[in-house]
């Protein structure tokens, strides 16, 4: 009866320590996805202040996109450094993302003002850099977004929630803004 017992005490505590290690990889997870989503947006407003710096937009959506390019790079607020609280600051940085997309897309204009940059020799290639990197800050945030869904339904599992095996980690939440540049 005594064998059964701590069997059974055995496999549940394997269980629990199972879980523990589960939630543990899924938070890094999300952290190191935080992370590359960051570098991803810095890459992105570079490249679109250095499409505003060949001087081919016109002079109105060249300042706008600069200004929301510097807000994006430079003085928005950062997801990773000690933010304390993840939620408002995730907010606050999808809309200035959202704001510096709205904008590119205006000062990009419709196919055709697209095609007719594409084949200026001097807005070509910061153009490319600027639809690459949009396109990679469009993955990392895709791969933020699953790894911190995947966190969060692990984090309904009765067992983490009745034995806190998060810790005191906080609930990771997914990043959210307008990131479709090249409609």
């Amino acid at each position: 009866m005594a064998l059964i017992a701590i069997g059974v005490v055995a496999i549940v505590g394997l269980v629990l320590v199972n879980l523990a290690q589960r939630v543990d990889r899924l938070h890094r997870r999300v952290i190191s996805s935080r992370a590359v989503l960051e570098a991803q947006l810095v890459r992105r407003a570079e490249t679109a202040g250095n499409l505003a710096r060949t001087g081919r937009l016109d002079a109105a959506s060249t300042l706008i996109v600069a200004e929301a390019a510097w807000n994006a790079a430079v003085q928005a607020p950062r997801l990773v450094g000690g933010a304390s609280d993840l939620a408002d600051t995730g907010m606050e940085r999808g809309l200035v993302e959202s704001e510096l997309t709205i904008d590119l897309r205006a000062a990009l204009g419709d196919a055709e003002d697209l095609t007719a940059l594409r084949a200026d020799p001097v807005a070509a290639a910061p153009l490319a850099d600027l639809e690459q990197a949009a396109y990679r800050a469009q993955l990392a945030r895709r791969f933020h977004n699953d790894a911190v869904v995947a966190t969060q339904r692990l984090r309904q599992n009765p067992l983490v929630r009745v034995f806190h095996l998060a810790g005191r980690a906080a609930m990771p939440v997914t990043f959210e803004m307008d990131d479709d540049v090249f409609r």
